[in-house]
């Protein structure tokens, strides 16, 4: 009743082309392990650019509580983005150097 040599070799050949096709299905199929990790790597994407949003967000916060409260800080800006002088003041402007309006804009 045992096996041949043959018997043997073909069942190992079934046995090995079925964990073969297993293991390429984990790999390749829709929800293998390569779909996986370009998922994850999106992830990290999308995670990344929240984080950098949520800074922003922030800065934008300071920004609109200073314009709301702070007069100091609007006479800053007003001067910085519009170009504005107080009174009295003088701008000095040397060749090579941009302009600061154009600066801001940037």
């Amino acid at each position: 009743m045992g096996l041949g040599k043959k018997e043997f070799i073909k069942i190992f050949c079934l046995i090995l082309l079925f964990l073969g096709l297993i293991v390429a299905w984990l790999a390749f199929g829709d929800r293998g392990f390569i779909h996986l990790y370009q998922m994850e790597k999106d992830r990290k994407a999308y995670a990344e650019r929240i984080r950098v949003l949520e800074e922003e967000n922030q800065k934008l916060l300071k920004q609109i509580e200073g314009l709301r409260s702070d007069k100091e800080y609007i006479e800053s800006e007003a001067r910085k983005e519009l170009g504005l002088l107080k009174e009295n003041e003088v701008i000095y402007r040397f060749e090579g150097e941009q302009d600061r309006t154009e600066q801001g804009k940037d």
